[in-house]
């Protein structure tokens, strides 16, 4: 099982997340006040709440939770790829070989041409092809 077990995403989790994955270098630590700070540009929102989910986010092993002095740091504990990766993974587990691959097939027919592009090339450097 995944660290991100079957945890789904809420709204505001994943408005919460989106300001954790804005680092694209994955190594920033952000305090409650910045991600407070980030969402409140777009919403009315208590700075309590946010504090509340990114704890509830740290519990769940969504992100890294550290203490400095008295503030609380936080990190994304994987990217936004990875989250996505992880919980189709999860998804295709809970099924047997035949449903797996036509949930697999559903989803390649799905695809765009640079979606396909990519997972040829996936496929490949694997050497699976």
């Amino acid at each position: 099982m995944t660290p991100l077990s079957s945890s789904r995403l809420g709204g505001l989790e994943r408005q919460v997340m989106d300001e954790l994955w804005a680092d694209t270098s994955g190594e920033r630590w952000f305090t409650v006040r910045e991600v407070h700070e980030q969402l409140a540009r777009h919403r009315d929102i208590a700075y309590t709440t946010v504090m509340t989910v990114l704890h509830r986010l740290a519990r769940k092993r969504l992100v890294l939770e550290a203490r400095e002095g008295r503030a609380y740091l936080y990190r994304a504990t994987s990217s936004r790829g990875a989250l996505t990766a992880d919980l189709m993974r999860e998804a295709l587990d809970g099924s047997d070989a035949a449903d797996r691959r036509t949930a697999l097939v559903r989803f390649v027919d799905g695809a765009s041409h640079a979606e396909i592009a990519a997972l040829r090339q996936a496929l490949d450097d694997r050497g699976t092809c």
